[in-house]
């Protein structure tokens, strides 16, 4: 069976202002320096609830953390202040490109060829950055920018295909 790399409870906290994310700081895990930002892609459990393709974030002092989204809260009901137990593995899976995604490349017959002449890892972060975001206007705005690279064959750090 595949150990856990956390097994244990968090205390949630906020970032201030208004929109501020709540989550928990995963001391145990350390940034993927290999990936965009240096997110950790996680899978597994917030109080039961299951999390897939999930990322921590870097924090800004080396640590990452974990946001807990709204729909998450509600369903756990738990907020800022409360304690979560938190089961996080490795998700090393395939990324799956979401059907919205693939029905924007279509209508753009060269961002498309370029996106499947893409390696999954650059594939990944595509999709990672765009999905990320807090707000639909947001994932939008990434989805024109992921076009417009693509159409230029580039990745998204500017790297040619």
């Amino acid at each position: 069976m595949e150990k856990a790399l956390v097994d244990q409870t968090y205390q949630l906290k906020k970032f201030p202002g208004k929109g501020g994310w709540t989550y928990a700081v995963i001391d145990e895990i350390d940034a993927d320096k290999t990936a965009p930002f240096g997110w950790r892609r996680v899978r597994g459990t917030i109080d039961g609830f299951e999390i897939k393709a999930y990322h921590l974030m870097p924090i800004g002092d080396g640590r990452l953390f974990l946001p807990v989204k709204a729909e998450i809260r509600k369903k756990i009901k738990k907020e800022e202040g409360d304690h979560v137990h938190v089961i996080l593995y490795r998700d090393n899976l395939p990324t799956e490109v979401p059907e919205e995604l693939l029905f924007c490349l279509e209508e753009e017959p060269e961002a498309l060829k370029n996106f499947e002449r893409c390696t999954d890892s650059e594939r990944k972060a595509f999709v990672d950055w765009i999905y990320s975001a807090k707000k639909e206007e947001t994932k939008a705005e990434r989805i024109l920018k992921m076009l417009d690279q693509l159409k230029k064959g580039k990745t998204l750090y500017d790297q040619k295909i």
